[in-house]
């Protein structure tokens, strides 16, 4: 019987120690560090690959013809992931090579958010509701529904959506447990009354058999064959991104540029209409943030600050507000 050829090992480098000890320190500070880790494991084995024992100016500068295919927003982020790394290693070995970000790739403004209307998501919901299942989902209209309110109500992020569990759900108070998201933070998201009539409406549906009914199955499940393995299984990522582009689709749902929009636009554009919600109600602004970038999962408003988009109607509120507020001071004779 013949035997099967081993793999050769990978050579060890200086660089995997080195990693090991750089992804520890920044996961202390509770980042989950997965990518990054998995960046710098793919340049240790290509270092190895090219018999070199350390990086150098040279071996980088290969690395980074390898990465080419990638947009060049990824390719200099992961370029700023290893220059970040070097520095660490600097701290105990000043000879180290450190990447010059003088020569990464330049970026490109990142896509603006498709923002779209209240009247918008109704249609959204209607096509959800259209939706024919499937023989994986038989619940798919139901899912898409709730996944849209849920999105679109309580801003959450799309792993969060897809790792809820059923006993993440408190559907008698009408609060969500969003368990270690970004930087292994937790927290409680209370729904508003309309998002807790779409909850009790889904679980009717789903807490029947043959569903998975166990307090530790994913809230929105389907049928699938995991690992060789049969049973209820939660959407994968891309599941999400491909079937929401087909409802943006089938609903006709473009912003005022022609644009469609993506699954993280609706988290844009519920900080949108909370910050618009709070200038209709003359609200304090400044004492929103906080509360808006707490239940959003940031860690500082400066984070919020990246989804409140400087729009017509946002402009429209604040100049109002201005007007109101300090046109008094304003001497009309001289202008």
């Amino acid at each position: 019987m013949l035997k099967s050829a081993k793999c050769p090992r990978k050579t060890a480098t200086a660089l995997d120690t080195a990693t090991k000890a750089f992804v520890a320190h920044q996961r202390v500070f509770g980042r989950k560090y997965y990518s990054e880790e998995w960046i710098l494991k793919t340049l240790c084995r290509f270092v190895a690959r090219r018999g070199a024992t350390d990086l150098s100016a040279p071996v980088f500068e290969a690395w980074c013809r390898t990465q080419r295919r990638l947009s060049p927003n990824t390719l200099r982020y992961r370029q700023r992931v290893v220059r970040k790394f070097c520095l660490f290693r600097r701290r105990n070995d000043p000879e180290c090579f450190v990447p010059d970000p003088a020569g990464f790739v330049r970026p490109r403004p990142y896509r603006r958010p498709a923002i779209f209307t209240a009247e918008q998501v109704s249609t959204l919901l209607r096509a959800a509701d259209e939706f024919a299942p499937s023989k994986s989902c038989a619940l798919r209209p139901a899912v898409l529904r709730l996944a849209m309110v849920l999105l679109y109500t309580a801003g959450l992020r799309r792993s969060e959506l897809q790792r809820l569990l059923l006993s993440d759900v408190d559907s008698t108070n009408g609060v969500l447990r969003i368990r270690e998201s970004k930087f292994h933070r937790s927290r409680w998201v209370p729904l508003s009354s309309d998002a807790r009539h779409e909850i009790r409406r889904y679980l009717r549906l789903r807490l029947r058999k043959p569903y998975d009914v166990r307090p530790t199955a994913p809230l929105l499940c389907n049928s699938s064959r995991v690992w060789g393995h049969t049973g209820w299984h939660a959407f994968c990522p891309s599941w999400f991104d491909s079937t929401f582009r087909l409802l943006f689709e089938r609903a006709g749902i473009v912003d005022s540029e022609g644009r469609l929009p993506r699954l993280h636009d609706t988290r844009h554009n519920f900080a949108l209409e909370a910050l618009c919600r709070c200038y209709r109600e003359g609200g304090d602004v400044q004492t929103l943030l906080p509360k808006l970038a707490l239940y959003m999962g940031h860690v500082s408003i400066v984070s919020t600050a990246h989804y409140l988009h400087f729009i017509p109607e946002t402009a429209s509120f604040a100049s109002e507000r201005f007007q109101r507020r300090f046109s008094h001071l304003i001497d009309r004779g001289d202008l």
